[in-house]
């Protein structure tokens, strides 16, 4: 089994995730500035959580190989892709202590707390296959908009974003998780009764990306 195996499983969830008009107009540039700036805060508070569960990896880890491998995922979140968007909300006036303070939206506890939550019921793998949705997915939503000609980065305000998530090290350090998951899941047969809970748990973080994306565009109505 690979990872690519839970996407195929879910593919209607998965190209309504990663195509969903809130991507689109981002490549755009035409994403409203409030949609864009209630995410960006909601987003800070779930990478918060994301790290952590990042961190639950290292705990969950059987030996020091897997252990090594959960590291370099949580160094990059707090230290590349939480002060992006420190950086990007003080362009507004938000400063981190405003995002700290922030209230989480229903959508973020849901999503975070699932994560959280499949880790610290199951096992290393269920942990990951409810990671995956998240930085698989971006990895993929970058690399399509930066590659691709109908994205507007010229005087586009969310070039940055788009091009932490298309850039080499955001891809790089993706491939490089993915990898180890496929790893894990060498040994897991698809149509396993462990298979299909995994493709449950990855499923249903999928769905979550797409109400996370929706309750970004809500917040302009």
């Amino acid at each position: 089994m690979k990872y690519s195996d839970l996407i195929a499983a879910c593919q209607a969830d998965w190209q309504e995730y990663t195509q969903h008009s809130f991507v689109q107009q981002l490549a755009s540039g035409t994403l409203p500035h409030e949609c864009f700036l209630h995410y960006l805060k909601q987003d800070f508070l779930f990478l918060k959580q994301y790290a952590r569960a990042y961190a639950l990896a290292i705990y969950k880890a059987r030996n020091l190989e897997d252990m090594r491998r959960a590291l370099p995922s949580v160094s990059a979140l707090l230290e590349t892709e939480i002060n992006h968007h420190v950086t990007y909300c003080g362009q507004w006036g938000v400063m981190e202590s405003d995002l700290e303070n922030e209230p989480e939206d229903f959508g973020t506890v849901a999503y975070t707390r699932y994560v959280l939550d499949a880790g610290m019921t199951g096992d290393l793998v269920e942990l990951y296959a409810a990671l995956a949705p998240c930085s698989i997915g971006y990895a993929v939503i970058g690399k399509a908009l930066l590659e691709s000609p109908d994205t507007q980065l010229e005087g586009n305000l969310y070039r940055s974003w788009i091009e932490l998530y298309g850039g080499e090290e955001f891809q790089s350090g993706v491939a490089e998780g993915a990898e180890h998951f496929n790893q894990l899941l060498e040994e897991v047969e698809l149509n396993s009764q462990r298979g299909q809970n995994l493709i449950h748990v990855f499923k249903t973080a999928t769905r979550m990306e797409v109400a996370f994306w929706q309750q970004g565009l809500d917040a302009n109505k």
